[in-house]
């Protein structure tokens, strides 16, 4: 082998998670419901940003466990409650959202994210809108 391979092979492995450029991002959500008169947009913080990630060339040869992908997913988060306006009596006027503290490579964890991107959704008010800074 190369100095030169074994030089870029230690350091790939000694900060391939510095490399890993996965954060808490700015994200505005748009909230509503068909009953309350308005629509709120709130600004929280979510995991984005990318992450290290190995793909085997034998993938017929390894279990499915090792295979795994990496996501930029929470490591700490807390939820907030935000009060949709225009909402009448009968209705919950809440919404609850995470709001993320830190984050992490790591497995995505269904319990408490979407795994999926739905390509067909989309990010907009359809009501008067109303915004929300916490």
């Amino acid at each position: 082998m190369s100095p030169f391979f074994v030089m870029a092979l230690l350091f790939g492995l000694i900060f391939g998670h510095t490399a890993s450029l996965c954060a808490p991002s700015e994200y505005t959500i748009h909230v509503e419901k068909q009953e309350c008169a308005y629509c709120l947009a709130i600004n929280t913080t979510i995991c984005a940003g990318f992450c290290m990630t190995r793909d085997s060339n034998g993938k017929k040869l390894l279990l499915k466990s090792a295979l795994s992908q990496n996501v930029c997913t929470y490591k700490e988060m807390q939820y907030r409650t935000a009060l949709i306006p225009g909402c009448p009596h009968h209705t919950l006027p809440y919404y609850s959202y995470p709001v993320a503290l830190s984050c992490k490579c790591g497995k995505c964890n269904t319990d408490y994210s979407d795994c999926v991107r739905d390509r067909l959704r989309t990010n907009y008010c359809t009501k008067p809108q109303k915004l929300c800074n916490l």
